[in-house]
Formats: C-alpha cells, sequence, structure tokens
C-alpha cells in the first residue's frame, strides 16, 4: 500500500499524484499536467484560457440551487452491497457476511453505516449506476468527467469545468483537491489553468499545514510585503522599458497570489485547529474526519467544488475485514458532515457527492471478496437540490444489473451540471479551436430534484 497516497490498485497504479512544488508562491500543483506551477503562472494561463473566440449557443452558466459541490470519492471500486444497496434476502454467496441497519426512512443500508442511516433523510441513493468500464483508470474517468475515456481526447474534469465556468471567490482558488488531484480527473484539453489546487498533504494527520500557503520561512508578514513592493517596482521598470502589456499583466497576476497567501481569511480556510475540539471529535481525528471536515471549512470560505478521496476499495478478498477496517471512519465522518451543513444552514446550496468508480460482482469468490463490476453500483447526492430520503432506481435481486431506472454516466453528470447552474449542452473550446461538449446526451434525473 502506498503511503504517500493511502491506496493502491491492481497492478499497483496510484490513483492520485504528489508532485513536487516550489518553495515559495508555489501554491499546489495547478493541474493535469502534475507540474508544480506558481499561483502567479496559474493566472496568467487563466487569463489567457479567458481569450477564447468561439462562443457557444447554450444558455450561460449562472449560480443555481447548488452553490458549492463536494465530491467523496472512493478509489478502488466501493462494493454496493456492503454499502447502499445490501442484498439481505439474497442467498449467502450474494448476500455476503455483513448485516444491515435500518435507516430513518425504513430503508437498509449495511451494517457499517450505522451513522448514515440516522441522515437517511437528507439523502438521495441511486441504485442503478451502470457504465461499461471494468478498468480502474477508466472507470475513475468515467465519474469524475461524466463522459467514457477516448483515445483522441483527454476530457477535463468536473471541476475544472466548475473552475472554467465561475472562476475564484473570496481570494480562494474555485477547485481544491484533498489531498491531491487524480491522475484520471484532470484538466484534460481545458489545460493547467483550470486545474486543482492539492494541498499535496493530508488533513488528517495531527501535524496538518498546507506549507504553500505559510510565509516563507524566516519571512514574516513585513518582509512578505517588502518583497511585493520590490516586484512591482521591477515589473513596473520593465513594463515602461518593453511598453509591454503582458508585462504590465503579469503584475496583477502576481499580486492576485499574494493575496491569497497574505490575505488571512484565505489561509484561516485551510486551519481545522480554528474549529471547536467537540466538532473535530465529532467528525473523528482521522483521514476521514480530518478531509471531510477540511471540505466544509473550505466550501464555506468561498471554495466552489472541493474533491476528496478516502480509502481504497478493491476488496479482491476478505470484503467483511476491509470494510470494517475502513467503512466506520467513513460513516461517522459523513454522517457529520451532512449534520453539520444542515445545521449551518448550507446543506440547501451545497450539493455532496458520493463516488466510487464502479461497483463489485454480485457473487462472493473464492477469497471471500469481490471483483469488479461496473454494471450496476450506487452513487449518493445530498443537498443542492436533491430530494432528500429518496432511492433512485433499483438493482436486481442479486445486485448484477439495474432492474428500474437505469442510470448512465452521462446522465448524473448532467443532473451535476445542472444544480450547480451549468447548462449540460454546454460547449467548449477543445483541440483544434473545435467545440467540445461537456456531457453527450446525459438527461437530467428530474425524479431526484427537490
Amino acid at each position: 500500500m502506498s503511503k504517500k497516497t493511502g491506496y493502491q490498485f491492481c497492478g499497483g497504479n496510484d490513483h492520485a499524484t504528489n508532485p513536487n512544488r516550489r518553495d515559495f508562491l508555489s501554491v499546489g500543483a495547478m493541474g493535469g499536467l502534475g507540474l508544480g506551477l506558481t499561483l502567479g503562472d496559474f493566472l496568467s494561463l487563466e487569463a489567457q484560457a479567458a481569450g477564447e473566440d468561439w462562443k457557444d449557443v447554450a444558455k450561460p452558466s449562472k449560480p443555481g440551487k447548488a452553490k458549492n459541490i463536494i465530491n467523496i470519492f472512493l478509489p478502488g471500486g466501493s462494493a454496493h452491497q456492503e454499502s447502499w444497496d445490501p442484498k439481505y434476502l439474497s442467498p449467502a454467496e450474494y448476500r455476503g457476511p455483513l448485516g444491515t441497519v435500518k435507516t430513518n426512512t425504513g430503508e437498509r443500508f449495511s451494517e457499517n453505516l450505522k451513522n448514515t442511516a440516522k441522515v437517511a433523510d437528507k439523502l438521495t441513493v441511486i441504485r442503478s449506476m451502470t457504465h461499461g468500464e471494468a478498468a480502474h483508470e477508466r472507470g475513475t474517468h468515467n465519474m469524475m468527467t461524466g463522459v467514457r475515456p477516448s483515445p483522441a481526447v483527454i476530457f477535463p474534469s468536473i471541476g475544472s469545468i466548475v473552475s472554467h465556468e465561475f472562476g475564484p471567490r473570496k481570494n480562494l482558488p474555485p477547485y481544491v483537491a484533498i489531498p491531491s488531484q487524480s491522475r484520471n480527473g484532470g484538466t484534460g484539453y481545458l489545460g493547467s489553468a483550470y486545474g486543482a489546487f492539492s494541498l499535496g498533504s493530508d488533513p488528517g494527520n495531527a501535524n496538518f499545514r498546507v506549507r504553500d500557503l505559510a510565509l516563507p520561512s524566516g519571512i514574516d508578514a513585513k518582509r512578505f510585503g517588502k518583497r511585493r513592493d520590490m516586484r512591482s517596482i521591477v515589473d513596473s521598470h520593465f513594463s515602461a522599458l518593453e511598453k509591454s502589456d503582458a508585462l504590465a499583466g503579469m503584475d496583477s497576476f502576481y499580486q492576485r497570489a499574494y493575496a491569497m497567501i497574505s490575505a488571512p481569511e484565505a489561509r484561516d480556510a485551510f486551519d481545522l485547529n480554528k474549529e471547536p475540539a467537540k466538532l473535530r471529535d465529532e467528525y473523528g481525528r482521522n483521514t476521514a474526519g480530518g478531509r471531510f471536515l477540511l471540505a466544509r471549512r473550505l466550501v464555506e470560505s468561498g471554495v466552489r467544488m472541493v474533491s476528496t478521496t478516502y480509502g481504497g476499495w478493491d476488496h479482491h478478498s476478505n470484503i467483511a475485514a476491509a470494510n470494517a477496517g475502513q467503512m466506520p471512519a467513513f460513516d461517522q465522518a459523513f454522517a457529520a458532515l451532512i449534520r453539520d451543513l444542515d445545521q449551518r444552514g448550507m446543506l440547501d446550496d451545497t450539493l455532496v457527492l458520493v463516488t466510487s468508480e464502479f461497483g463489485r460482482t454480485p457473487k462472493i469468490n473464492a477469497t471471500a471478496g469481490r471483483d469488479h463490476w461496473p454494471k450496476v453500483f450506487s452513487v449518493v447526492m445530498a443537498g443542492g437540490g436533491v430530494k432528500g430520503g429518496y432511492i433512485h432506481g433499483m438493482s436486481d435481486p442479486t445486485g448484477a444489473e439495474p432492474e428500474e431506472d437505469p442510470v448512465h454516466v452521462p446522465d448524473w453528470a448532467a443532473t451535476v451540471y445542472s444544480l450547480i447552474g451549468i447548462d449540460p449542452q454546454r460547449r467548449l473550446v477543445g483541440p483544434g479551436n473545435r467545440p467540445m461538449p461537456i456531457n453527450y446526451d446525459g438527461e437530467i434525473l428530474k425524479e431526484a430534484l427537490a
């Protein structure tokens, strides 16, 4: 198991990256290239991308019911049978080793979701998700982008499209990845300017700190301000000599970079120590608790989309023990997140997603686990304009295929886009200056909307 990413899949392919970063003004790893770009570089690229001359015919993007998105991704393929869609009436070889718990809506979840069962009235559970990609990389691409992988085009993630359409708020990046951006959920053809701000460290650790948002060692706020002024003088000098709009523009880019680092509200957004000890205990002082609490803190501060991962769910063997080792922490933290958002009045405009690249085989295998299975699996949605206490679709009695209302990935993605305020018919400038759809024939799940 990788100590850096927290998980490793079949074949040993890491699904998260930990790129190198510069010591100064390197504010996270921007973009799908895995390069440590300075925030000034990032803003410059963003400005260049804004020069697109192609116009779309879709409705302009504007904030929708959901003002923010928190996407919790469970990498490896979380078993629907051991989570949101237990087959407790099926024979033992399909039912699996775990029991169930009754939710506050009368439905049943797996026994390790006892806390989440108490907030089921806030959730929409889709039990009929389906696609055809049984490989981790391709399945992850599906769920991160809403588009089937193509050998010809690298598609941008939903987070990158949100970043492209809405931009930053309150000196904070529009899109943040905790702890790092998935290799299969990057910026695609949009370019690095719309990549996630990757923390590169785990908020579940006791010594968590976003190094790149701290002032360099030995540099206090006064000296930092002097450096900013010195750069301004130099940039002004060369701008006057060259009479270059590009040079003049760089000053504004770096001023915004400095603003993010120097603004207390921006730095505070990443500081979990600002949260009450009792609330941190409610989430759990562990990986799941730290990541989910930080996600709430970031969207509350102005980040538009937070994508975080938790655990490793590629359980080909001993699925009971594997779930027992990580599902309780998820259950505690996720239930706390839903309660916390609700109590703060944030759930109505924050869309919370729980996704995985696929599900697991209907039948328990010879090593007491389950194998890859994309034909049917479950995802969860909460807040942000979706119904509470709602089950959409149904898998068959053994959890092998959708039995009612199959939901394809483009349908789910179209629903997410519509809730955040992006027309699923939107097209962006792709390779060769061609208009590229962000969604392919997806239908909004109107039945799931509040």
